[in-house]
């Protein structure tokens, strides 16, 4: 909206012109003209978006003005970029904003660049003073006109404690609901195959419902898979996914091949896979009327009681299963009103004791919730929105009276899309921003955190904030969002509760995507279409299509970003199209090609001097052009996954790279050399403002020594060093300050790595892993008082690790795998470890015996040992594990197993693997 474009541009130019104390008289007066009278026009806009997205016929005139100066502010920044495009080809030869323009790249013929660049100035003044003054004919309200409370202050909760936010976020009254589908799932009576269907409106809770349903009966089976389905689903992927999810809930390798795999010989695969096991699979919002159609014949029916669930607004889309398969439908219900209350209260009082609504506010809570007609996520969505403000009666009463207008025509779909517009109204607008972004991503997509947060950076969205990095400050806006009921939360570490992954709804994504194009934000291409419909836009969204749209582009104005979710083989990606082809992408900022079919990065790439963030996360790209240190803006370069294993050596002119992320994992191999890094030459040390470096292999002394000078690192991975450079890898960690993660990986498993030499270790680390031999445990361990998370393999450590280990007490997390260890017993003393949640003794050869004494161990959830082929009993002490939900064994003796009948340990849940 025009908000949100105005309060960009004014953050571009502010620092502009502050830096720029010298510009030329008459230039500088423009420039800072134009802000003055943006920033006059800016205490109205919040008003102005209001009234232009207003159905009344009477808003026509203030929605042309509102595109009139969304559209004057983007060419405000396309000239404010062109110039420091310009400054970086010609230095100035004195300090000052219009200095050099003499010289200004890629002018005009035979026109003077001061000239052009002061009759662009000049153009858009006037242009932002004649929309200033059509202004007053609309009475905008200001900024000062309205309620004091609007912006309260709020103390939020921090998401990643995540399971006690996703226990807020439940939906009440479905106790009884999810005891009728687990019955149905778990009906030993029922071996036929059997499909679930739970069916309603959008924002009835069918997927919250069936994810809790599912997560607490999927060990009950052999093998267990969530698939999200969306509406443009591809039947070969959906395939690929369920066997992945099958592979990753029993820690198997995924089959080799698959991904080049068609339909029928993914059917053929999956089949293979599920002989002989009992199954459960549940498939989340699905459309397709034919879609059992699609998936029949690969999910077998053995006549072992396998189970398919499936969620969906649309009543027929089980109809096809009842030919071949049991069916049972479950249709949601709005909620009743007392329920409706109580989840409204859970919400808006999340912060006080019991949930309690003040007397004052009872009525008006009432009619609040009667508004939302019973529906889960408008409940949520509006109780999110009323946490932000004062509990005051006048407050709730202006919140209501702004309601009442919009729930009368339809009081379900298009009054639940009104109330989420407004939780999204509310928004400052650089949220707004951010918010938005989410709808650039496919429906039911589930966003890696650290992935749109690195976006929102390259983007400019973040605002710097002392003491903090944009990623911290990033993170907060996250953070508010998710406390807003806009985003949920698709996925947290297990272990410590932090968000990694999140998505929107798919109603409240409806909303944005409308917002999202009629603001120009970003215009999304999907499927088959041909032609490329929008004039202006910002950014594009390739959904399963193909660049070659843009050949018909040339009327756009310049775009900053583009997003691939292309994953098809029938799609091949041509970066050329947007690098050589089109003239419309010169001042990109982001490119993300991730899952892309795309093989070769364009020479000209380094031609995008304003790029900041690049990925080629899973792509099929094997080098980089040396082109690459053109990018001299470039904040994040993505490689995960990726085939480069090797950078060229221009790469150390990114003088501004943040994050450089790169390596591969062979999944059929699980030896010390699985995964496979990015080979780092001389140079390293240039990037003095990285944050992440990993995963990297150094093999030379000279370039081991630059790392020191990365004393902004807070993640490093080290992979293939040698046993005689441990001594000044150490002498560089210590310098890293701020340093929180640390892998090193030896260069064989038979190889020493020797990391003794530390008196100082980084007091922040939380997370450390150490793979390869050791003659023992370093005794600076023992000073990291945050360490949270610790592995170590292939050790071959003769001392007991333990005697180390057990004065963390701060761990949640401990592998001890991989023959890290050579002695035969481990004993867990009297108190030892009182936070720890996950303990991993795999492939301990020489392990016979564990003891766990009383008070040991006193919060562990999970426990996984195996193979240790001398161990003949059970822990010794496991009864006293109280907390224990999770023990898997994997390939034990007979006897250990025989051992697992006993009474002592009835009372934990196990799962064996042979």
């Amino acid at each position: 909206m025009a908000e949100t474009a105005v309060g960009f541009v004014l953050n571009y130019l502010t620092p502009l012109l502050t830096e720029e104390a010298n510009l030329l008289g008459s230039v500088h007066s423009e420039v800072l003209a134009i802000k003055l009278e943006l920033e006059s026009i800016q205490c109205f806009l919040k008003d102005a978006d209001k009234k232009a997205e207003s159905e009344e016929n009477t808003s026509h005139g203030v929605k042309v003005w509102v595109k009139q100066l969304r559209e004057v502010s983007f060419r405000i920044e396309d000239v404010v970029d062109e110039y420091i495009f310009y400054l970086a080809q010609h230095p100035r030869r004195q300090s000052g904003f219009f200095d050099s323009v003499y010289k200004f790249a890629g002018c005009v013929a035979k026109l003077k660049p001061r000239h052009r660049i002061s009759t662009q100035i000049r153009i858009l003044k006037k242009e932002v003073c004649e929309i200033s003054e059509r202004s007053t004919r609309y009475r905008f309200h200001t900024l000062g006109e309205r309620s004091a409370t609007t912006h309260t202050d709020v103390s939020w909760y921090d998401p990643r404690k995540a399971a006690i936010y996703l226990e807020e976020a439940e939906v009440v009254g479905i106790e009884s609901q999810k005891a009728k589908l687990s019955g149905w799932l778990l009906d030993e009576k029922q071996s036929q195959r059997t499909v679930i269907s739970v069916v309603g409106m959008g924002g009835l809770g069918k997927t919250t419902l069936a994810k809790q349903v599912y997560d607490s009966v999927k060990d009950n089976f052999d093998c267990h898979a969530w698939i999200a389905v969306s509406q443009s689903y591809q039947k070969e992927d959906v395939l690929k996914n369920v066997i992945k999810k099958f592979c990753e809930g029993r820690e198997e390798p995924i089959p080799e091949g698959i991904e080049a795999m068609d339909e029928e010989a993914l059917t053929k695969k999956l089949r293979e896979y599920l002989r002989q096991k009992r199954y459960v699979v549940s498939f989340d919002d699905v459309w397709n009327d034919n879609f059992w159609g699609d998936i029949e014949h690969a999910l077998l029916d053995h006549g072992n009681g396998a189970r398919i669930m499936i969620t969906s607004r649309k009543m027929n889309v089980t109809d096809f299963c009842k030919i071949s398969a049991s069916v049972y439908v479950h249709e949601m219900q709005h909620l009743q009103p007392e329920k409706a209350r109580e989840l409204f209260y859970k919400r808006v009082f999340k912060s006080e004791e019991e949930s309690q609504c003040p007397a004052d506010l009872l009525k008006l809570s009432d009619k609040i919730v009667d508004k939302c007609h019973g529906v889960p996520l408008a409940i949520v969505a509006i109780a999110g929105l009323l946490s932000t403000k004062t509990k005051t009666v006048d407050e709730w009463t202006k919140l209501h009276d702004s309601l009442s207008s919009e729930l009368v025509d339809d009081p379900y779909l298009k009054s639940i899309t009104k109330i989420l517009s407004l939780s999204y109204n509310d928004l400052p607008h650089h949220l707004k921003s951010c918010f938005m972004y989410f709808a650039m991503y496919p429906e039911d997509y589930s966003i890696r955190c650290s992935r749109i947060i690195q976006q929102w950076i390259a983007e400019g969205f973040v605002e710097e904030k002392k003491n903090k990095t944009l990623e911290e400050v990033a993170s907060k806006y996250l953070t508010e969002l998710i406390n807003r009921s806009l985003v949920q939360i698709s996925r947290f570490h297990h272990i410590t509760g932090k968000v990694r992954d999140c998505r929107v709804h798919d109603l409240m994504r409806e909303v944005v995507v409308r917002k999202m194009e009629d603001s120009s934000f970003c215009h999304v291409i999907s499927g088959n279409e041909s032609t490329f419909r929008g004039l202006i836009t910002r950014r594009l969204s390739f959904v399963q299509s193909s660049f070659d749209v843009l050949h018909n582009a040339d009327q756009i104005c310049q775009v900053r970003s583009v997003l691939n979710f292309n994953t098809g083989d029938g799609i091949l990606l041509d970066m050329s199209i947007l690098i050589t082809q089109t003239k419309n992408f010169k001042l990109l900022k982001l490119l993300d090609f991730e899952d892309g079919p795309l093989t070769h990065v364009h020479e000209d790439v380094g031609n995008l001097f304003h790029l900041r963030y690049l990925s080629l996360r899973n792509t099929k790209v094997e080098m980089l052009p040396r082109s690459i240190g053109k990018l001299v803006n470039l904040e994040t370069l993505d490689l995960k996954h990726s085939l480069v294993f090797e950078l060229p050596g221009e790469i150390y002119r990114l003088c501004k790279l943040r994050h450089l992320l790169g390596y591969n994992r062979d999944y059929a191999s699980f030896g010390i050399d699985w995964t496979k890094g990015i080979k780092i030459k001389a140079g390293i040390g240039c990037l003095k403002f990285l944050q992440k470096l990993y995963l990297v292999e150094i093999n030379e002394i000279g370039v081991i020594k630059e790392l020191g000078k990365l004393t902004q690192l807070r993640k490093l991975g080290i992979f293939k060093l040698g046993r005689e450079d441990g001594k000044i890898l150490c002498q560089c960690i210590e310098k890293m300050e701020l340093l929180e993660t640390l892998e090193v990986t030896a260069m064989s498993e038979d190889d020493f790595i020797d990391l003794e030499y530390m008196s100082s270790p980084p007091k922040y680390i939380r997370s450390l892993w150490l793979k390869g031999r050791l003659r023992k445990l370093p005794e600076w361990i023992t000073k990291l008082r945050n360490l949270s998370r610790i592995g170590i393999n292939w050790s071959k450590l003769r001392d007991d690790p333990l005697e180390i280990l057990k004065r963390q007490h701060n761990l949640v997390e401990l592998h001890i795998e991989d023959n890290a260890y050579d002695g035969e017993k481990l004993q867990f003393e009297d108190g030892v470890f009182p936070r720890l949640k996950t303990l991993r003794l795999r492939n301990l050869s020489g392990l016979s015996s564990i003891i766990i004494e009383e008070r040991a161990l006193s919060n562990l959830e999970q426990l996984y040992l195996g193979p240790s082929p001398h161990m003949k009993e059970v822990p010794l002490g496991i009864c006293h594990l109280k907390t224990l939900k999770d023990l898997k064994v994997f390939e034990m003796p007979d006897e250990f197993l025989d051992d697992m009948r006993s009474e002592v340990v009835e009372h934990i849940p196990f799962r064996c693997r042979f």
